[in-house]
């Protein structure tokens, strides 16, 4: 009961506000109105076809990038605990921390990507090339460049998520799947496509849909580096239906683009909790042979339709990836067939090293793009403000100098934000995994009628976008009087961190052995108290794993408090970070300051839990 009223009451009222209009100071019912509006209105249709071109081409390089960094971390026996925590850095840092660092570094002027770039002689050749207009680029500016640039930055965050969980799905293939296929004379490639890819066909499957749903959902990040400009090139859908409903007062209107969108996406959830539940459980002979061709079939049909639609929708850009694929696909092909004449004539030793210094290569290639932006925050932050206006020695602090941390104390309440952050995040952690622990258990040992439904509603409310889900709340908490308070937030919070907590912690549960807890039972125990002395102490990983994601949504959440919070007093640390830009004055020493005191306990606490999330990803997301 208390999930489905943080969770659908919500949505249920949505629903009721995109059957209205609004007319002076009343709601007008117009019905479906505002949908058949929808139908006309070019804006929409410019911020769908965005949302389509900007998730399937970040889809498409997570995906490439992602398993490469698993294969490379996979493989490597020293460092890999150490590697694979810095990987995960992006994924862990806010939001606002990413879309500052970005716009610093995409800078056309000032930029140190455009400077690097320039000194390398790679961006002129880029611009000889044609993959850029001109040089030096506009990235975030130009409308030929400014979605590429942000489709970059949403692959820098999204990589750790996909490496982590394609890293997880590969300890879970058995090693005698691989000894079988060498001993069988299959090459590094057909043990690639025969072992490795269907071994993470499911991973990938997951994986592959949730990423999806959250970037077609994005609003964060795009509103942070472009605000869906230059002109509408980067606009979103969610930008469109923030438009209408903040902007311009439509709050019908707004709920009407986003709820339009939702069969869509509520057909995805629908099939990935069908596959879900066949690999938990063996599937009806009649429909197994139907389901095996489904799974051949499916990946070509998806590839070829998203192919023509990318094609259709983004030629520019179409033309621009393909040649980037094709050469990260040269390199690794040319890197494996010197591998293997090496191995044919007997060079296992030259095969062995040409394979280590290129996966050494290609690693270090990747740290650079995950750790460059991080650099550039922590040595801005001990920058002087004269090194910072005048822009000498950029790339190392000359003299390091705790400046920027006096002033960002001494001008912005930035002690209070973080207190707030704290507070609120630890809070509605702790409501969010409460709810979800319960919920979750429910699913996987409970039979009840309507149980696959409520899955299905459960990861279906999680894809509700924020820009959506703020109209009803902020009703709700007009009615109870919660606005401009740290409530508001605690209260709001798990409506979008309890789905997918729930649907994680379901799979989790479901592969403890029931046993376990029958044994329980029949020596007395109650359903409560097996579920406290047997699964929940079992479950530890998947719990921990559900906080630190819980923890750091909430640690970086931004509409919902830019919203509701009017207030400094009650500000948290994203949006009062937001509110240090004053138009076109940006202290870039105090933000970068910010940014690292904000990103330093989620990184600690990830740098300590990251095996205990690693196993909760396995047994929950991996294993359904």
């Amino acid at each position: 009961m208390l999930v489905s009223v943080l969770v659908l009451v919500p949505i249920v009222q949505s629903i009721i506000t995109s059957t209205t209009e609004r007319h002076g100071q009343d709601n007008v019912f117009v019905g479906l109105g505002n949908y058949v509006a929808l139908a006309g209105d070019e804006q929409f249709r410019t911020g769908v076809v965005n949302s389509f071109v900007f998730t399937a081409y970040a889809e498409i390089f997570k995906v490439v990038l992602g398993l490469a960094a698993a294969l490379l971390l996979h493989h490597r026996r020293r460092g890999r605990a150490l590697l694979t925590g810095l990987l995960l850095v992006p994924w862990v840092v806010p939001t606002v921390v990413t879309a500052f660092s970005w716009r610093a570094l995409l800078d056309p002027i000032f930029g140190s990507v455009n400077t690097l770039l320039t000194s390398s002689g790679i961006g002129p050749l880029l611009a000889d090339l044609h993959l850029v207009d001109s040089w030096p680029a506009g990235w975030l500016s130009d409308p030929s460049l400014a979605m590429p640039s942000v489709i970059l930055v949403n692959v820098w965050k999204g990589v750790p998520f996909f490496a982590v969980c394609f890293l997880a799905g590969l300890k879970a293939i058995p090693a005698d799947q691989y000894e079988a296929a060498t001993i069988d004379g299959a090459s590094a490639w057909q043990r690639f496509s025969h072992v490795t890819l269907p071994g993470l066909r499911h991973v990938i499957t997951v994986t592959v849909t949730l990423s999806s749903i959250w970037t077609f959902n994005n609003f964060d990040l795009i509103w942070l580096l472009t605000q869906g400009g230059p002109g509408n090139v980067t606009t979103p859908y969610v930008l469109v239906a923030y438009t209408k409903a903040i902007l311009q007062l439509q709050y019908g209107a707004g709920a009407a683009v986003t709820l339009v969108m939702l069969p869509v996406i509520g057909a995805l959830v629908f099939v990935l909790v069908r596959l879900l539940r066949q690999e938990g459980g063996a599937a009806p002979a009649r429909t197994a042979r139907w389901a095996a061709t489904t799974r051949r079939a499916l990946p070509w049909v998806l590839t070829v339709v998203v192919t023509v639609l990318l094609a259709w929708a983004s030629p520019q850009i179409f033309w621009k990836a393909a040649v980037v694929l094709a050469v990260f696909a040269l390199i690794a092909a040319a890197v494996a067939r010197v591998v293997s004449a090496l191995q044919s004539r007997g060079g296992r030793r030259a095969s062995s090293l040409v394979a280590g210094l290129g996966s050494g290569v290609a690693l270090a290639g990747l740290l650079a793009f995950v750790l460059g932006p991080l650099y550039w925050i922590v040595v801005t932050a001990f920058k002087s403000e004269d090194q910072v206006v005048m822009r000498t020695d950029d790339l190392w602090p000359t003299p390091w100098t705790l400046e920027q941390f006096g002033a960002l104390f001494a001008n912005q309440p930035f002690g209070r934000w973080y207190l707030n952050t704290i507070l609120v995040s630890a809070a509605s952690t702790a409501v969010a995994l409460i709810c979800a622990a319960l919920a979750g258990y429910a699913l996987a040992r409970l039979r009840f009628r309507g149980a696959q439904g409520f899955t299905v509603t459960v990861l279906l409310t999680y894809v509700m976008p924020g820009a959506l889900l703020f109209i009803p709340l902020y009703q709700l908490l007009i009615g109870v009087r919660l606005t401009d308070s740290l409530w508001s937030l605690v209260l709001t919070y798990p409506t979008f961190t309890i789905p997918f907590a729930t649907w994680l912690l379901t799979g989790y549960f479901a592969s403890i052995p029931i046993d376990l807890e029958e044994a329980a039972l029949v020596d007395g125990s109650t359903r409560i108290q097996a579920f406290r002395r047997v699964v929940l102490p079992l479950a530890k990983p998947g719990l921990l794993a559900v906080a630190l994601f819980t923890l750091t949504n909430a640690w970086n959440e931004f509409l919902l408090a830019f919203v509701f919070i009017t207030k400094d007093e009650y500000k948290t640390l994203p949006v009062g970070m937001q509110s240090m830009i004053a138009g076109d004055v940006v202290p870039q020493g105090q933000l970068a300051a910010a940014s690292l005191l904000v990103s330093i306990p989620v990184v600690i606490m990830y740098a300590f839990g990251q095996r205990f999330l690693t196993e909760g990803l396995t047994a929950g997301a991996v294993k359904g």
